[in-house]
């Protein structure tokens, strides 16, 4: 995002990418669906940012939901993912380079460097918990509050708040929840679209942290849930899907392009495949649609109120703090991932792979800072070398 949209379409400044960053980043639902989306807000309203939303999702999910089509003829074990071996050490190479972007706009002073190294540190170590994104950028924005030296252009318009969308959201989340109950209820015939709709809707809804949050909440609902003897005895036709099948569906969505969350097209897909070929790709379908739009309609009616919020001092305040946090967050996840990716190499001691690994996230980062090369013609020489090694 930082080298297409700030860099060469220049359609938003680097300022601007990392406000809308660390907003999404206090918002449930999948944060980087839900900045793309801002983009497109700002540079055509409602109908280029729904338009920029379906863009993003669809590739990811009609990939997903094929793949649940294709588990269905196919032996599981035929898969070979070894192509994509190259794609998570490229996205260290990607993340270093926008930290390293970022960091010149942000870290201007002791205080934000103090800030960035603590939750830096904070994200490597609880990169798994759901509460340390919100939480670190509410405590950084506090803190940068006790300096005196910043204030706000009042001079800008206050946005319009379109309560129009927080009272859809909120209209579609207790009608789905109603309408899943009584169809449970009632054992509805065809009750399984209508529990699936409001699974879906439900995580998108209250899921922070991303795809490594939602991944476990799936996990429980689908694969663990429905083996309890208190599940069994009172709901015995709950949506379910195998371990093997949920496992298969969260490895591959690592290794395609595009949002975790289009694991959902997965999914809603699996969950009602025994139903037939018809039912499966409603499920697809639902999946795809229930799990993307609480993001939408909770970014597009709170990023108006932050604008507005953005007029007083304590709040414009807050924003380098903020800022300075986003940094953070994203230094603590480099070495996450660098750390997933050598360790499992160094318990298979395969030193090869490991030193692969850094030439492929050393010559990223240069490529990025130093050429004019675009990004898509970089994941397709990670590609190449999987294939060829």
């Amino acid at each position: 995002m930082l080298k297409t949209f700030v860099h060469q379409r220049r359609d938003i400044s680097e300022n601007e990418l990392m406000e809308y960053n660390a907003f999404c980043q206090m918002l449930p639902g999948a944060s980087s669906t839900q900045t793309l989306t801002l983009i497109g807000y700002k540079r055509g309203g409602l109908p280029l940012a729904i338009l920029t939303l379906i863009i993003w999702i669809l590739p990811a999910c009609t990939l997903m939901s094929l793949l649940s089509f294709l588990l269905r003829f196919i032996d599981k074990t035929d898969i070979n993912t070894h192509i994509f071996s190259y794609i998570q050490p490229m996205a260290v190479g990607f993340i270093a380079f926008s930290a390293f972007k970022l960091f010149k706009i942000s870290i201007r002073n002791t205080i934000t460097s103090v800030i960035m190294v603590l939750v830096a540190l904070l994200t490597f170590l609880l990169f798994k918990t759901p509460w340390i994104f919100p939480a670190s950028l509410v405590t950084a924005g506090i803190v940068t509050n006790f300096s005196d030296r910043r204030y706000p252009d009042k001079k800008e318009p206050r946005k319009k708040i379109k309560w129009g969308n927080i009272l859809i959201f909120f209209l579609i989340f207790f009608v789905a929840a109603l309408t899943s109950e009584t169809a449970r209820k009632h054992e509805w015939k065809n009750r399984g679209p209508y529990n699936l709709f409001e699974n879906f809707y439900r995580f998108g809804s209250l899921v922070f942290g991303g795809g490594d949050v939602l991944m476990p909440m799936m996990y429980e609902q689908y694969v663990v849930r429905p083996q309890t003897v208190k599940i069994k005895e009172r709901n015995p036709n709950a949506l379910n899907m195998t371990k093997s099948e949920f496992l298969t569906g969260s490895g591959m969505v690592r290794a395609i392009p595009g949002p975790v969350f289009s694991i959902g097209a997965y999914v809603g897909g699996m969950v009602l495949s025994r139903k037939g070929a018809e039912y499966q790709l409603i499920g697809c379908i639902i999946g795809t649609m229930a799990i993307f739009m609480p993001s939408a309609l909770l970014v597009l009616f709170f990023f108006p109120v932050w604008n507005n919020l953005k007029k007083y001092t304590i709040i414009y305040r807050s924003l380098e703090g903020i800022n300075a946090a986003v940094v953070g967050i994203i230094t603590g996840s480099i070495f996450f991932l660098i750390k997933d990716i050598f360790f499992i190499n160094v318990v298979a001691i395969n030193f090869i792979s490991i030193s692969i690994d850094v030439i492929v996230i050393a010559g990223t980062f240069y490529v990025l800072s130093f050429t004019k090369i675009r990004a898509p013609f970089i994941v397709l020489a990670c590609l190449l070398l999987g294939a060829i090694t």
